[in-house]
């Protein structure tokens, strides 16, 4: 690992406070556009948010008093609004589901961090995961050190996302020029580290490296997936879900075979991705016909197991939104799927920074294992 500008971390720490029982509850705010001027209560949150809760979720939430308009609790849901009121829905606080807390420092200088995420933690605040999520942690660390330096600090922020289920390296940067420079190398495409391209353009200023664990047996060594990838309606997931499609945006995925497991039928591979769509490993193996091992969405074709995804259920849970689906989701775990290493351009000095987290006992060649036990 190349030093940076200030001394990094080079040995394994780990931080993270246990999750309370229930989280705080969240509060949206809204004010009143002209074009809303005259609607209902009612009308305006069962339209405007109509993905949060069905008609009658609405109607419970406005009735139990967990709206108010300029400040006032409001349980009529006929009230009529006028231009520039301000609304608030005030979100019940509510348990979260199991989720891990520790997080281990790979890596850390004066302008970035990057950690080793377990495997069914998600990063950012989405769904039922408002609390419980990297983010959260990293603020929490931030506020225990203002305290002990005596001023405050900004938290770090996630310059990058990994599936809940995805485990390994994630990278988050500690200052503004940071975050978006790493958020430009990110954009800019994952396809390596220095020198050039066929086409005589630069090369992408970060190279990341996965590890897989798929289903059944694949005969050639490499493996180039260049499917691109797009989005289909589906319940449960507000911006729809991705998949393999012709009209999607490219994808290019450059899949190396490390071992095979004749009587396991499975493939342990290593996956190098350029574009970094969101789920594209798991897409793109599933695409070939090789889905991972364990993975309860996706399917040979690189769609989903459930290809009937018209139906939506109007019925509403007790807080008044959507029941949760029964039928599998992207925050779905059970997979295996590792960000194992990540070589970067660091964002202040240029200089090229290797990261590695460990790798899981399950997806490590057999040669791997054995040099671990001897050690």
């Amino acid at each position: 690992m190349a030093a940076s500008s200030s001394t990094p971390v080079r040995h394994p720490l780990t931080f993270g406070l246990p999750w309370p029982e229930f989280n705080d509850g969240l509060s949206y705010n809204d004010d009143v556009s002209l074009s809303d001027s005259g609607s209902t209560l009612i009308k305006f949150y069962s339209s405007k948010y109509k993905s949060s809760a069905p008609l009658q979720g609405w109607l419970q939430r406005i009735q139990n008093g967990q709206i108010t308009v300029e400040g006032r609790v409001v349980t009529d849901p006929n009230t009529v609004l006028r231009v520039g009121t301000q609304l608030v829905y005030h979100r019940l606080p509510w348990k979260e589901p199991d989720a891990p807390h520790m997080l281990e420092v790979l890596y850390e200088d004066d302008d970035m961090i990057a950690l080793n995420k377990p495997s069914c933690l998600q990063v950012l605040p989405g769904g039922l995961f408002q609390q419980r999520t990297v983010l959260t942690q990293l603020q929490w660390q931030a506020s225990l050190q203002s305290t002990s330096v005596g001023h405050q600090r900004a938290h770090p922020v996630p310059v990058h996302r990994l599936g809940r289920g995805t485990s390994g390296i994630l990278l988050c940067a500690k200052t503004q020029l940071a975050r978006a420079r790493l958020a430009t190398h990110f954009a800019d495409g994952t396809s390596g580290i220095g020198g050039k391209r066929d086409n005589n353009k630069e090369l992408g200023k970060i190279a990341k490296i996965y590890r897989a664990l798929v289903t059944g047996r694949i005969d050639r060594d490499k493996v180039i997936i260049n499917q691109p990838i797009g989005t289909v309606k589906y319940p449960g997931v507000a911006k729809g879900l991705y998949v393999a499609s012709p009209s999607g945006k490219p994808a290019l995925s450059v899949v190396d075979v490390l071992e095979r497991d004749i009587q396991g039928n499975s493939t342990l591979v290593q996956v190098q991705i350029q574009s970094g769509r969101p789920h594209q490993i798991r897409i793109h193996l599933s695409f070939i016909g090789h889905p991972l091992l364990g993975d309860p969405l996706y399917v040979v074709g690189g769609q989903p197991k459930f290809v009937d995804c018209k139906f939506l259920d109007e019925s509403h849970a007790e807080d008044g939104g959507y029941q949760k689906p029964t039928q599998p989701v992207p925050g779905d775990c059970g997979y295996h799927l590792h960000a194992h290493q990540l070589v970067l351009s660091h964002p202040t000095t240029g200089e090229v920074i290797e990261i590695i987290a460990t790798l899981p006992s399950i997806l490590q060649t057999r040669e791997e294992t054995m040099e671990i036990s001897i050690k």
